[in-house]
C-alpha cells in the first residue's frame, strides 16, 4: 500500500461489517481507489452499509473470481487485496458451500496475489482455536493441532494449514478476528453482535436475554469473550497491510477477556436504563460447540510497532449505541 496514489485496493466482503469499515477507514485516509467486491443477492440490505462511502468499482463475487481466473489485464492496477469475503455463519452446515466460498475462493486470490506480487491480507478466524484448550496464541507453530468446533471454523483452518504447508505465510497476512462488533452489521441478522440484538430487545421490552452456562467453571453471564470494536479492527488491519515486513497469522482483539455481563451492563448504561437480564437455555445444537473463554494474545501485533489506543469496552458500546444504533446510522464520512 505504499503507492496509494496510483494503485487500487480490492476489498472483498466490502459491504459487510468489517469490509465496509475498512473502506470507511481507507476513505478517512483520503483513499478511494477501491474495488468493492461482494455478494449482492441481498443488495438492498448491504447497500446501506456503503451508500455514504467512496469507491470506484463495484463487482459481484462471481465476476471478480472470473477476472482472477483469466488474469485479466484490468487487474494490473491492483496492489493490495483485503480478502474479507466469506460465509461467516458459525451454524452453516453445507460443507461444499463452505469449501468453495471460504477455502477455494481464498486459495484462488492468494495464488494470484503471490504470482503478481500483490499484498494479500485475508480473514482467518479466532474460531479456529476451538475450545481454547491449546491456548489462543498466534505465535503457535503447530496450528495443525487446533480442533475447530464447527464447519465454518474448519473451512478457515483448512486454508491456514495450506498457507503454512506452501510457506505462503512468509509473504501474506492472515487475521484471526475475535468478537468484532459495531455499525454496519444489521444485514447479519442472527449473526449480529449481542450489542445490536440486545439494543432491539431492550427497546421493545426493557430487558435482554443471555444464555445460561453449562460449565461449572462459569456462572450464568460470566462466560468471557474478547470483544473488539470494529473501528479498532480497522486500525489494526490497515496497519498490517501497510507494513510489508509484517507477515504470518495475527490475532486481532482487545487482548482482554470480558464477561457477557460486562457487555450487557455497558449496553444498559449507554441506553440509560436499569439492567434487566433474562437467562435462557442455550440451544442443544451449539452446547457442545460453545466457547466459554476467548482472549487474544496480541503481543505479535504489538511487536510490529502497532500502538494505537483502543476503545475500552464501555466507550465502544457507548459510541455504537449513541452514534449509530439510536439514530439508525451507518458508517459514513464526516
Amino acid at each position: 500500500m505504499d503507492d496509494l496514489g496510483t494503485k487500487s485496493i480490492v476489498v472483498t466482503g466490502g459491504a459487510g461489517l468489517i469490509g465496509s469499515a475498512i473502506i470507511w477507514g481507507l476513505n478517512r485516509r483520503n483513499f478511494n481507489k477501491i474495488w468493492l467486491i461482494d455478494d449482492w443477492s441481498e443488495d438492498s440490505i448491504k447497500s446501506k452499509n456503503v451508500q455514504n462511502l467512496l469507491f470506484n468499482r463495484k463487482l459481484g463475487v462471481d465476476g471478480f473470481r472470473e477476472l482472477i481466473r483469466q488474469n485479466s489485464s484490468d487487474l494490473q492496477e491492483i496492489n493490495t487485496i483485503f480478502h474479507l469475503g466469506a460465509c461467516s455463519s458459525t451454524t452453516e452446515t453445507n460443507e461444499d458451500f463452505l469449501h468453495d466460498n471460504n477455502f477455494l475462493y481464498t486459495k484462488e486470490l492468494c495464488e494470484w496475489s503471490l504470482n503478481q506480487e500483490v499484498r494479500f491480507i485475508y480473514a482467518s478466524s479466532a474460531s479456529t482455536y476451538g475450545d481454547g484448550s491449546l491456548g489462543m496464541d498466534d505465535e503457535m507453530e503447530e496450528i495443525e493441532n487446533l480442533k475447530p468446533l464447527n464447519p465454518y471454523a474448519r473451512s478457515k483452518q483448512k486454508f491456514d494449514l495450506l498457507a503454512k504447508e506452501q510457506k505462503w505465510l512468509d509473504r501474506i497476512v492472515g487475521l484471526k478476528y475475535f468478537n468484532v462488533f459495531g455499525p454496519n452489521e444489521q444485514h447479519k441478522q442472527e449473526m449480529r453482535s449481542l450489542v445490536s440484538k440486545a439494543f432491539e430487545q431492550i427497546t421493545l421490552s426493557g430487558e435482554m436475554t443471555l444464555f445460561k452456562s453449562y460449565d461449572s467453571n462459569f456462572a450464568d453471564g460470566e462466560q468471557m469473550r474478547d470483544f473488539l470494536y470494529v473501528k479498532d479492527a480497522v486500525d489494526m488491519t490497515i496497519w498490517l497491510a501497510e507494513n510489508i515486513d509484517a507477515c504470518g497469522i495475527f490475532n486481532l482483539g482487545s487482548g482482554k477477556a470480558r464477561t457477557w455481563l460486562d457487555l450487557a451492563n455497558s449496553i444498559f448504561s449507554s441506553m440509560q436504563k436499569e439492567t434487566q437480564i433474562k437467562f435462557v437455555e442455550m440451544p442443544l445444537y451449539i452446547r457442545d460447540k460453545y466457547q466459554y473463554f476467548t482472549e487474544a494474545k496480541i503481543s505479535k501485533l504489538k511487536a510490529t510497532g502497532f500502538d494505537n489506543k483502543q476503545h475500552s469496552l464501555e466507550d465502544a458500546v457507548n459510541d455504537y449505541v449513541k452514534n449509530y444504533l439510536e439514530p439508525e446510522l451507518h458508517l459514513s464520512l464526516p
